[in-house]
């Protein structure tokens, strides 16, 4: 079974910069999607960012500010947040779909604050 770990998270002042890793302990595959979902305390889980071989997409709120990126020999996805508003506050969660199955990493804490 794939196990996903998510890191980088951390207390960020607005307009300051932060990189996510999410390392699965298994090999993984371009053509497999992966992305990074969000959720705040109260509030569904949204999408963030995806990517599926060389193509990516962002949620509006993100878009010119985030970059999604993978590291095949690495095994690895991450997540470059620039320009961070305290509204980018939440649980940032790693995930990938492997036929019928979606696996999701525990969580990594982003806090946005002055």
């Amino acid at each position: 079974q794939v196990q996903l770990v998510e890191s980088g998270g951390g207390l960020v002042q607005p307009g300051g910069s932060r990189r996510l890793s999410c390392a699965a302990s298994g090999r993984t595959f371009s053509i497999e999607p992966m992305g990074w979902y969000r959720q705040a305390p109260g509030k569904q889980r949204e999408l963030v960012a995806t990517i599926i071989g060389g193509g990516t997409n962002y949620a509006d709120s993100v878009k010119g500010r985030f970059t999604i990126s993978r590291d095949s020999a690495k095994n690895t996805v991450y997540l470059q947040m620039n320009s961070l508003k305290p509204e980018d506050t939440a649980v940032y969660y790693c995930n990938l779909l492997r036929g019928s199955y979606i696996y999701w990493g525990q969580g990594t804490q982003v806090t946005v604050i002055s």
